[in-house]
């Protein structure tokens, strides 16, 4: 039973469809075709229905997938990384992410990257199109703050930071000593991250903050942006520590106190299985899962 029938196998079974995986494997429809009509017969058992719109994998299909899924994921890693380790890794390598978090935590752990010769090339977008780049090929590695939902996806969280509500500190005393905090605090202009208050909304609820009709002031998915107008007294807004620590630590910002607590958020950095065929993908994907990793335990 060949690596290459149940690499071809397993990605029919995640892209529901023949004509998919043979784009995604580089692979003619009838090759494709033939290595799963091969791996039925060494099985003896059929793995698809076929339909008009695709197939739908057979009992005995998830049950090889549950078994080898992952298992050929690492062992195809693993080998890439070896390659990697032997030979030039040179290329150009295409990571897509939200703005902030490139600039700010992953465009430090770069370094490793650039030396091995790879071309690095960052483009932003939040996490729908960060799953949309992706899946349709344009880039190697995503990080987003959205869990992935997509089974054609793997991931990997890279960072576990406090969300907190932050304002200068004129701001934050006006708040503090205000007799109703919640309404004080709703009245002040607010900066939030989209029109769907990603970050402010669960912070609120798990105050328990009635949200009323709140509507921001400004909106931007590059949270630095905020932290510049935050820093000359104007508004508040709810972000992860780590875009906002070195202002806290220097007294430009202070913590709005949470009534019961903060929230969290998790980054994670995704990719498709098949690209980890690639050298460079693989390697730097692993160079960065230990960086980013290392760097978040460290803390």
């Amino acid at each position: 039973m060949s690596l290459v029938r149940l690499r071809t196998f397993i990605e029919v079974y995640r892209q529901r469809s023949i004509s998919s995986a043979a784009r995604q494997l580089n692979l003619t429809q009838p090759a494709v075709s033939q290595h799963i009509a091969g791996l039925e017969v060494a099985i003896g058992r059929p793995l698809f229905e076929r339909q008009v719109s695709g197939v739908i994998p057979t009992s005995a299909a998830e049950e090889l997938a549950a078994d080898i899924g992952d298992k050929l994921d690492a062992a195809e890693a693993a080998l890439a990384s070896a390659r990697a380790r032997s030979r030039d890794v040179a290329g150009a390598l295409q990571l897509i992410g939200h703005a902030d978090f490139m600039a700010e935590k992953l465009a430090p752990e770069l370094a490793p990257l650039l030396e091995a010769g790879i071309r690095v090339r960052m483009h932003t977008g939040d996490g729908p199109m960060v799953t949309q780049m992706l899946l349709e090929g344009h880039c190697d590695l995503g990080i987003s703050a959205h869990p992935v939902t997509d089974t054609r996806l793997k991931s990997e969280t890279i960072l576990t930071d406090k969300v907190i509500a932050v304002a200068a500190p004129s701001v934050v005393q006006r708040i503090k000593q205000a007799e109703n905090f919640a309404q004080t605090l709703l009245q002040e202009p607010l900066l939030a991250y989209n029109l769907e208050l990603s970050l402010v909304e669960p912070w609120l609820q798990h105050n328990r903050i009635e949200l009323a009709e709140l509507m921001p002031a400004m909106v931007g998915q590059d949270l630095r942006a905020h932290r510049s107008l935050l820093v000359q007294g104007i508004g508040w807004s709810v972000m992860p520590q780590f875009l906002c620590q070195q202002q806290l630590d220097s007294g430009e910002l202070q913590i709005i106190p949470p009534p019961r607590a903060h929230t969290e958020i998790n980054y994670y950095l995704i990719w498709m299985p098949s690209a980890l065929r690639q050298p460079r993908v693989a390697h730097a994907r692993q160079t960065l899962l230990w960086r980013l990793q290392h760097l978040d335990q460290s803390k």
